[in-house]
């Protein structure tokens, strides 16, 4: 198979991820696009098929780690986590030269909760390719209380650097 044969078919199918992506967040009344798998969402930004949005506090990217060439626009700040006022405005800025609110942002914060309240007010102002990355970036809590051993951007290898 050609290289440009290979790319075409990898590009149908993050569309079909997409797509079934959107499909599922309709039939489950999700006021945004949809959620994609930190895999996905990899593959995605890869392609440049989209952006993706890291929307932790400044404090979790310099204490836990970053993916590389991520937007950063915290949807809360500081260690008590309030909530940005800002935050619509500020994603509509850093998107301005990706398509404005008509790029296709994938958001990623710890586990996929804030994102996935983020991307809704996102949707709410009128973005419309948003997504939520599930898992996060460091998964959710296990049995003894610690984050990454079953899921989450940095369980599945994917790159991700420390300052």
């Amino acid at each position: 198979m050609s290289s440009s044969a290979v790319q075409d078919t990898q590009e149908t199918l993050l569309a079909q991820e997409l797509e079934s992506a959107r499909s599922v967040a309709l039939a489950s009344g999700l006021p945004y696009a949809g959620g994609v798998s930190p895999t996905v969402a990899w593959k995605l930004v890869s392609a440049g098929d989209a952006v993706l949005v890291d929307v932790r506090s400044a404090e979790e990217l310099k204490f836990v780690g970053h993916v590389p060439d991520s937007l950063h626009v915290p949807w809360a700040t500081g260690t008590a986590l309030q909530r940005n006022p800002r935050f619509v405005r500020e994603l509509e800025a850093r998107l301005a030269s990706h398509g404005g609110k008509g790029a296709t942002a994938l958001l990623l914060c710890r586990s996929g909760k804030r994102s996935a309240l983020a991307a809704e007010a996102a949707a709410k102002a009128g973005f419309t390719q948003v997504f939520n990355v599930l898992e996060g970036f460091e998964g959710e809590i296990d049995e003894r209380q610690q984050r990454g051993g079953s899921d989450g951007w940095r369980f599945h290898g994917l790159p991700w650097v420390q300052d």
